[in-house]
C-alpha cells in the first residue's frame, strides 16, 4: 500500500490540485497560511478482469511488476443479482458485520475504499486489521481501492459538511465510478452495502444500488446462520428491545476519570475475576502491595476479565478478606431467562444471599487481620472483548423451541467460567443446543444484568475431538489456520530438494565458517522433528574445552518484512498440542530445511566457547556456520549412551564432557541464587498406529541429559544477550523476569508456617532457593516438588523487552539469577529467537547474501516494543494451550480405559493445595492436573447420599465434610496433606461446561 502511494506521487500521469488553504497560528503568535496539496491521478486501477483498460495504463510497483486483478470475471449472483455483483462496503458494514465478510461462504469480490479503510483504522484497530487481513486473501477477492487518489472519485468537503457526510459522498461516488467505468455489457451490479440510514438515500437518489446488510443477507443462501452474524448492538433500533430500568451505576466522564487518576484518588488496573468464585474479582494497581477486591456484581459494573477498568477504593469498614467459598454461577443462576430484562436486579436473590455470607465472615475477629482493601469499578479504559467459545444453555430456549425460525434470545454459555452469560439472537436456537458455538459480545448496557452479543459459527458437536480442538485454541487465540499461499510463495522454490551449497565459493557460503568436521549431535524429547539446537565438545592442547552450541538459522530462509516473516510475527511461537503441532513456520522449513537433522549438511549459527575444566568462560565467538549433524538422540538414548561403560566413541566422549560441564555449570547458577521451580509435566501416550488411540499418561521423567541441554542453552542465550546488547543499546530484543514483590508470597508464607513449620525468605533469589531447599518432609518426599510449583505461580511472568524500554538492573532475569538474558536457542518455534538472530548477526558483521540482515526494524523501538507485546502474548497463551489440551486428553485418556464413573476410577495419591469451606483443590501428580473437589465428592464410610454438611477452620486450613445427621462419619481433609483419591472421567452436565468432560476428583475416605 506504500509502495502504491508514493508511485501516485512521482508518476507524470497525476495531476496537481489545492484542495485546501487555511490559516494557523504559530508558537510566537504570527498567522501562517498553509497550503494543503493532495496528487491526483487517472491510472489508479479498478482490478476488475473485466475491465480491458486497467492493465494497460496501471502504475508498476517497486520491482516493475504490475499487479495482478483481484476481482473476478464471474463474482457470485444472488436472488437479487443473478449475473453477479460487487460489493462496496461503508464503515459501518464492516463494524456490523466483520465476523459476515470473514465469513467462507459468503462475501466475495469486495471493493475495500481507502476511505473506509482509515475511518475504521481511526474507530476501531483490531477490526482494521481483520480487514487487512481479508485483502490478503487471494479466495476472498477483497481489493483496496485508492479512491482518495483517483481523480474521477476524489471529492471535496463541503463547507459545513461533516466529515462523515462528506465520506458517505465519497463511497457514493466511487461506487457509481464502477459502474460507470467497466464495461456495460459485461458490468455486474455494483453494490453499495451500508447500515446508515442517511447514506442508503443518498446511494439511491445518486443512482447507486445499495442495501443494508439484513436485506442483502436475506439474498443469500444461509440467511438464518447469517442473519444471527449481524452485532446486535448495532441494529437498527426498530429491532431492538425497549431499554429496561437502569440497574448498573453510570461510570465516571471522562474528566472525572482522568482527574481522579491524577490525584490518585482513582487507581486503573487489569480486572480478573476468580476462577473460584465468579462474584469476585481483582485488580492490582501501583498504589497498594496486594490486589484490590472487588466483590459483586455492582461494584464490578459491566466489567469483565481482561478489561482496563478504572476503580475507585472503598471506606475501610468495608474492606474484607478474600472469599473462602467456591460459588459458581452454574448453581445459582441455572435459570434466568434470557428473554426478561425490565424486572432484574444487579444480583439474584441467591447471589445477595451468598455474599451476606461472605459480608458475615468479613466482620469475624480471626478474618479481620486477612483482610484487604475493596473497590468499585467506575470506568472501563479499554474492553478486552474478544470471541468467546461456549454452548447454548438448553434451559434458554423455552417453549421457543417449537416456533419454527422465529427469532429468539438465548444464553450462550462460555467455556471460561469467568466470562458472564452472553445474551445473543438466534433464528437457529434448536440446531445450535448441542454444539459448540463462537460469539462475541458486542455491548454491555446499564439496563441489561448480561452482556449483549451475536453469533459467529458453530464447531461442531460438543465432545468431539475436533470441536474441542479448534474451541480450545479460538479461546487462547492461537493462530491456527493454513498458511496463505503468500507465505508458502517465500519458501525456496527446491522444496524439499534444498542442499547447503556443494561449492564453498558459492554466495551461501559468503561469512560461514566450515563446521562439518565437529562431532555434532542434537539431543531432544523423544520424536521431535523440529530440531532447533545441537551441540559439540572437544578437547584443546591447553587442557581446557571448545564447546559449541549450534542453532538452526531460520534467519537465513525467513528475510525481514516479507509475507513469511510478517506470518511469524502475528503467530509468535509454535504451539504444542497433546496430538498436534501448531507451527509459526511452514513444515519445509520447521521439520526439514531448518531442523539440524542427522546426517545432513544444515545452516547453523553458531556460539562457542573455550571452557576450562571448572566450567570456567575463558572466551566466546560467534560465526554463522554449516555444520553435519552426527545423531539425533532422545534424552533417554542419550543418557543410555553416557551410561554406557563399553561406548568410549569420541561422540560419547563429547557428550560425556558436556554432562560433566553442565553439572558444573548448574552448581554455579545455583550458587548465583537461581532457583529451582517446579511445574508438573505429563505425557499423554497414543497408540503407534493411529494418534486417536489413547493409551497411557505418564509423568515426564527429568534426566541428566535434560539438564545438560538446558544449560548449555541457558549459557549461550546469556552470553548472546551481552553481545546484542553491546551493539542495541536502545533496541536488543532481551527477555526479563522482574523480582516478585514480598505480598505475592504472603499467602504462601502464612500457609507453609502455620502448616508445616516452614519459612520462605523471599528477600532475594538466592534467600529464597535456600528456604525452599529447607522444605523437605522425609515422610513426604513430593512435598518439595508441590512447594515449589505453589511458589512459581506466585512469582511474576518473564517477558519480552527491548533494552531501552528498562534501566539496565531491571534486566535482571530473576528466575535464573542471570543479570541479562535472552531467547537465541529456538529460532524456528519462536520468533523472539529468530530476531534476536538477525541482531547477532549484524552485531557480527555478518554481511551474507545482502543488506537483509541491516533491516531498520532492528533499530526501531517504537516496533520492537509491539513486536514484544504480541511475543508475551503469544508466550502465555501457548503455554495455556498446552496446558489446556493435556487436561482435556486425561480425560479423554480416562474415557478411552472407561474410567468414566467415580466408582470405576483410577486410585492415586492427591496433594491439597488449597481449602475452602465447601471444597478443596487437590493436585494429582500422576496426570498433572488438578480439580475443585465438592462436598458431594467426599466419599464417606457408611454414609449415603444425604446432604453434606461442613464445618472449615480457616486458620488452620482444615475442611471437615459430614453427612447431615452423622457428623460421626466425617472425613477431614487440610492443605498440603497427602490423599488417596480416584481419578476418573465425567461429561458435564451443567449449561457451562456441558459436554466438556472434566476429570472428577473423589476424595476416599482414609
Amino acid at each position: 500500500m506504500k509502495s502504491l502511494k508514493r508511485n501516485f506521487k512521482s508518476d507524470s500521469q497525476s495531476n496537481t490540485i489545492s484542495s485546501k488553504t487555511f490559516v494557523r497560528s504559530t508558537k510566537s503568535g504570527k498567522l501562517q497560511k498553509v497550503v494543503s496539496e493532495i496528487y491526483l491521478r487517472s491510472d489508479i486501477p479498478c482490478s476488475s478482469k473485466l475491465c480491458p483498460l486497467c492493465p494497460s495504463i496501471a502504475p508498476a510497483d517497486a520491482n516493475g511488476n504490475v499487479p495482478k486483478p483481484i476481482l473476478s470475471s464471474r463474482p457470485a449472483g444472488t436472488k437479487a443479482f443473478p449475473a453477479g455483483h460487487y460489493l462496496v462496503p461503508d464503515t459501518n458494514a464492516f463494524m456490523n458485520g466483520m465476523d459476515l465478510f470473514e465469513d467462507p461462504g459468503a462475501f466475495y469480490d469486495v471493493i475495500v475504499l481507502q476511505t473506509v479503510l482509515e475511518e475504521l483504522k481511526n474507530r476501531s484497530l483490531p477490526l482494521y486489521n481483520r480487514t487487512l487481513a481479508l485483502t490478503r486473501s487471494e479466495e476472498k477477492r477483497f481489493y483496496v481501492f485508492f479512491n482518495e487518489f483517483r481523480l474521477e472519485t476524489y471529492i471535496r468537503r463541503n463547507e459545513g459538511e461533516s466529515i462523515n457526510d462528506r465520506n458517505d459522498r465519497a463511497v457514493v461516488r466511487a461506487a457509481k465510478w464502477y459502474s460507470e467505468h467497466l464495461p456495460r455489457r459485461k458490468c455486474p451490479a455494483v453494490v453499495v452495502l451500508t447500515d446508515d440510514q442517511a447514506n442508503l438515500q443518498k446511494a439511491k437518489a445518486g443512482g447507486v444500488t445499495a442495501y443494508s446488510l439484513r436485506d442483502y443477507v436475506s439474498c443469500l443462501e444461509n440467511v438464518d446462520r447469517l442473519l444471527d452474524m449481524i452485532s446486535e448492538a448495532r441494529q437498527g433500533q426498530e429491532d431492538r428491545p425497549q431499554p429496561g430500568e437502569l440497574i448498573y451505576p453510570e461510570y465516571y466522564s471522562n474528566s472525572k476519570i482522568l482527574t481522579g487518576l491524577k490525584a490518585g484518588v482513582l487507581h486503573q488496573g487489569i480486572f480478573h475475576v476468580s476462577p473460584y468464585n465468579y462474584l469476585e474479582g481483582t485488580v492490582q494497581v501501583a498504589a497498594f502491595d496486594r490486589p484490590l477486591i472487588i466483590i459483586g456484581r455492582e461494584s464490578s459494573n459491566r466489567a469483565i476479565s481482561g478489561d482496563s477498568v478504572v476503580i475507585e477504593v472503598l471506606p475501610k469498614e468495608q474492606w474484607k478478606a478474600p472469599s473462602s467459598k467456591i460459588i459458581e454461577e452454574e448453581t445459582l443462576n441455572q435459570n434466568d431467562n434470557p428473554e426478561v430484562e425490565e424486572t432484574e436486579a444487579v444480583i439474584t436473590e441467591k447471589e445477595r444471599r451468598a455474599l451476606q455470607e461472605e459480608v458475615k465472615k468479613a466482620h469475624g475477629a480471626p478474618t479481620e487481620a486477612r483482610s484487604q482493601p475493596t473497590a468499585r469499578v467506575v470506568g472501563v479504559m479499554k474492553r478486552n472483548w474478544r470471541q468467546y467459545v461456549g454452548t447454548v444453555d438448553p434451559g434458554s430456549t423455552g417453549s421457543f423451541a417449537s416456533q419454527g425460525r422465529k427469532q429468539q434470545t438465548v444464553f450462550l454459555v462460555p467455556m471460561d467460567k469467568r466470562i458472564p452469560k452472553i445474551r445473543i439472537r438466534t433464528r437457529q436456537a434448536d440446531e445450535l443446543v448441542g454444539k459448540r458455538v463462537v460469539a462475541t459480545i458486542d455491548s454491555w448496557d446499564r439496563d441489561t444484568r448480561y452482556p449483549v452479543g451475536h453469533y459467529v459459527r458453530s464447531l461442531g458437536d460438543l465432545e468431539t475431538k475436533g470441536a474441542e480442538t479448534e474451541a480450545l485454541l479460538l479461546e487462547y487465540d492461537v493462530q491456527y489456520r493454513p498458511f496463505p499461499k503468500t507465505v508458502l510463495d517465500c519458501l525456496p522454490v527446491e522444496g524439499h530438494g534444498w542442499r547447503v551449497p556443494a561449492s564453498s565459493s558459492d554466495p551461501g557460503w559468503i561469512g560461514r565458517k566450515d563446521l562439518r568436521g565437529l562431532l555434532v549431535c542434537s539431543i531432544d524429547p523423544p520424536g521431535c522433528q523440529d530440531i532447533d539446537d545441537a551441540l559439540h565438545a572437544r578437547p584443546l592442547p591447553n587442557g581446557n574445552y571448545e564447546v559449541g552450541v549450534h542453532i538452526a538459522d531460520v534467519s537465513h530462509f525467513v528475510k525481514p518484512n516479507n509475507a513469511m516473516d510478517e506470518e511469524a510475527t502475528a503467530r509468535g511461537t509454535t504451539v504444542y498440542l497433546v496430538d498436534k503441532r501448531i507451527d509459526m513456520l511452514p513444515m519445509l522449513l520447521g521439520t526439514d530445511l531448518c531442523s539440524l537433522k542427522p546426517h545432513i549438511e544444515r545452516y547453523a549459527f553458531s556460539t562457542m566457547w573455550e571452557i576450562t575444566p571448572d566450567a570456567d568462560i575463558v572466551s566466546a565467538s560467534f560465526t554463522k556456520s554449516v555444520i553435519l549433524s552426527r545423531d539425533a538422540f532422545s534424552y533417554e538414548q542419550a543418557q543410555m549412551r553416557i551410561d554406557d561403560r563399553n561406548a568410549s566413541d569420541d561422540l560419547t566422549q563429547s557428550m560425556r564432557t558436556l554432562l560433566s560441564l553442565s553439572q558444573k555449570l548448574r552448581e554455579k547458577r545455583m550458587e548465583a541464587g537461581a532457583l529451582n521451580l517446579s511445574s508438573p509435566e505429563v505425557r499423554i501416550e497414543t497408540d503407534s498406529e493411529t494418534s486417536d488411540a489413547l493409551t497411557d499418561v505418564k509423568t515426564k521423567a527429568s534426566l541428566a541429559t535434560n539438564s545438560l541441554v538446558e544449560e548449555f542453552m541457558l549459557l549461550a542465550n546469556t552470553t548472546v544477550a551481552k553481545k546484542i546488547q553491546s551493539s542495541f543499546p536502545q533496541t536488543a530484543l532481551l527477555r526479563r523476569h522482574a523480582a516478585p514483590p514480598a505480598s505475592n508470597f504472603a499467602d504462601l508464607n502464612d500457609q507453609l508456617k502455620r502448616m508445616k513449620g516452614f519459612e520462605l525468605d523471599v528477600s532475594s533469589s538466592k534467600a529464597l532457593a535456600d528456604s525452599l531447599d529447607k522444605c523437605v518432609d522425609l515422610a513426604n518426599p513430593f512435598l518439595n516438588t508441590l512447594i515449589r510449583i505453589m511458589a512459581t505461580r506466585c512469582m511474576t511472568s518473564a517477558e519480552y523487552f527491548c533494552s531501552g524500554s528498562h534501566a539496565e538492573p531491571e534486566y535482571r532475569h530473576y528466575g535464573l539469577a542471570s543479570e541479562i538474558y535472552t531467547h537465541f536457542t529456538s529460532p524456528i518455534r519462536r520468533y523472539a529467537d529468530l530476531l534476536v538472530h538477525r541482531q547477532l548477526a549484524y552485531a557480527i558483521g555478518y554481511s551474507g547474501q545482502g543488506s537483509e540482515y541491516v533491516d531498520e526494524g532492528l533499530r526501531n523501538k517504537s516496533k520492537l516494543e509491539g513486536v514484544c507485546k504480541n511475543l508475551n502474548f503469544r508466550h502465555r497463551n501457548a503455554q495455556m494451550a498446552g496446558r489446556a489440551s493435556i487436561e482435556f486428553y486425561v480425560g479423554q485418556a480416562l474415557k478411552a480405559r472407561g474410567e468414566t464413573t467415580p466408582d470405576s476410577g483410577i486410585n492415586v495419591e492427591g496433594y491439597v493445595i488449597r481449602v475452602f469451606e465447601n471444597g478443596a483443590v487437590v493436585f494429582v501428580p500422576r496426570f498433572g492436573v488438578e480439580g475443585l473437589v465438592r462436598l458431594d465428592d467426599f466419599e464417606l464410610k457408611g454414609a449415603g447420599e444425604g446432604r453434606r454438611e461442613s464445618e472449615f477452620e480457616i486458620e488452620n486450613y482444615r475442611l471437615k465434610v459430614w453427612e447431615k445427621g452423622r457428623e460421626d462419619k466425617a472425613a477431614s481433609v487440610e492443605l498440603f496433606q497427602k490423599l488417596n483419591v480416584r481419578v476418573s472421567s465425567e461429561e458435564k452436565s451443567g449449561a457451562r461446561e456441558k459436554g466438556k468432560r472434566r476429570v472428577r476428583i473423589v476424595v476416599l475416605a482414609s
